[in-house]
């Protein structure tokens, strides 16, 4: 049984990530895949650990940074059930501009 779930932007952010990261090395690609999914697991098992950031929004969402490629953050809404996964972007993007969006 899944413990967490994708939004469709959070889907559609991994396969971009995947696209843009396998255009030059497929087998990274798979391994940055390999752990977003990893660390969506964990945080299921203890959604409040990551971290709030109420410099980027004021919604209830919390923030997980990648230990292996720091550049990514997943977004999720630590209260649902199964643990629902908003984003998953790359620190360089404008985090609060794009979580602003409906």
């Amino acid at each position: 049984m899944t413990r967490f779930r994708f939004t469709p932007q959070a889907s559609d952010d991994l396969l971009e990530i995947w696209c843009y990261i396998a255009a030059d090395n497929p087998e990274a690609a798979d391994r940055v895949e390999i752990a977003v999914y990893d660390a969506c697991a964990l945080i299921a098992k203890s959604p409040l650990a990551g971290q709030v950031r109420k410099d980027l929004t004021g919604r209830p969402l919390r923030f997980w940074t990648l230990r292996c490629y720091p550049n990514y953050l997943i977004v999720y809404h630590p209260a649902a059930t199964p643990l629902q996964i908003i984003r998953i972007l790359h620190g360089m993007r404008d985090v609060k501009r794009i979580l602003q969006k409906p």
